[in-house]
């Protein structure tokens, strides 16, 4: 499923940015969806939870950007467009 590949790559990304235990942790995740691409923001809202659990996003909140630029070159892509970062609770 076209869906799951990317939130997968985007889990990567984020564990990336935000490993658990390095002292940070991320509270809103900013995606941006090309105006072509086919993934519905419901899905993607709906799963969220479940795509970040277990990474230093667990519990962020989730904002999408659609496009509606449809000869963006990224037209048919979701991009990681920004997170914010809290310090993490444990010291």
């Amino acid at each position: 499923m076209h869906e799951e590949a990317l939130l997968r790559d985007l889990r990567r990304k984020l564990e990336e940015l935000a490993p658990i235990g390095a002292g940070e942790r991320i509270t809103v995740v900013r995606i941006w969806l090309g105006a072509l691409s086919h993934v519905p923001e419901s899905t993607l809202r709906g799963r969220w939870a479940e795509t970040v659990r277990g990474t230093g996003a667990d519990g962020s909140r989730l904002e999408i950007e659609r496009s509606a630029d449809l000869a963006d070159p990224r037209a048919q892509g979701l991009v990681l467009a920004g997170v914010d970062l809290a310090p993490t609770g444990g010291g």
